[in-house]
């Protein structure tokens, strides 16, 4: 059974000349893992998955699970039809995974007992551990707290990336115990941590992922005062990586750093130029650069 602990992250998908750049996405994905990150997401939605066909989703996939066999690899699974759903999971499921990446179908905003009878089918039709991806301001639906406990009820559903902005409810379901219940927001990790969250799915961490990936350790063994310098000391580069659509800043400090180049599938654009030097400033700060 996936371990849905520490920090995650969800991969962004290099291109060159608009086509993805496979050794750019392994390079990356093993240089995170060496830095001690926990797992690695493919085709979540900073990996632009949204504008990806569905073989070259696969691809990617393939990609990841080939750079890192000796670990987990989670696959984000989204679409508003349940059918065209379904038929991709049965392909992804052919592949050596970890578990699926699931947020409520998009666009449709269905009722509370729609969103329980969706994640019930994947749920049904998953071969491995299931994720919820709370994200309302993408999916237009909020998952109710009841919802949500009723889906936890499935064995296969042992998670959730919580992106949904109610502390309360966050909280309710840390005390559950029945979710790992992962920080979504990149600048909720420390928080998440301390209120007994397992860990955290954050696109930030492609940057300084040595940084990121002592915080749950640190905050387990109490040493809240030393969790809290790192975390500060990274928090002005979470702030400059979303001052702009994700994963635009990303990738241009990725590029930076000279791991991929900097190239965004339309309608998403790179960041702007005085963005971008402040986020230069902030990389050298870091000793990225």
């Amino acid at each position: 059974m996936t371990s849905f602990t520490g920090i995650w992250v969800p991969l962004v998908t290099p291109f060159r000349n608009g086509n993805i750049d496979f050794p750019a996405l392994q390079k990356t994905a093993q240089h995170l893992l060496a830095s001690g990150i926990s797992g690695l997401v493919a085709c979540g939605t900073t990996g632009e998955a949204a504008a990806l066909t569905e073989d070259q989703q696969l691809a990617v996939l393939d990609a990841l699970i080939e750079a890192a066999p000796a670990h987990p690899v989670i696959m984000g699974l989204s679409d508003n039809n349940l059918p065209s759903l379904l038929s991709r999971l049965e392909r992804i499921q052919q592949r050596r995974i970890a578990g699926l990446l699931v947020p409520p179908p998009y666009y449709i905003r269905p009722s509370q007992a729609g969103l329980v009878d969706f994640f019930r089918r994947v749920a049904d039709a998953a071969s491995v551990p299931v994720a919820i991806y709370n994200i309302p301001y993408r999916t237009g639906i909020a998952m109710e707290l009841g919802t949500l406990r009723t889906i936890a009820q499935h064995e296969r559903v042992t998670a959730i990336k919580d992106c949904g902005g109610n502390l309360a409810t966050t909280m309710q379901l840390i005390a559950d115990g029945n979710l790992a219940v992962m920080a979504g927001e990149d600048q909720q990790i420390l928080s998440m941590l301390c209120l007994g969250g397992s860990g955290a799915i954050a696109a930030a961490a492609h940057v300084r992922p040595d940084l990121f990936a002592l915080l749950p350790s640190l905050v387990q063994a109490g040493q809240l005062a030393q969790a809290r310098a790192i975390f500060y000391r990274l928090l002005p580069l979470i702030q400059k990586l979303f001052d702009e659509p994700n994963p635009g800043p990303l990738k241009a400090a990725l590029a930076m750093m000279g791991h991929m180049q900097n190239e965004l599938l339309p309608p998403m654009q790179s960041m702007s130029a005085a963005g971008a030097e402040a986020l230069r400033i902030e990389l050298l700060r870091l000793e990225c650069l």
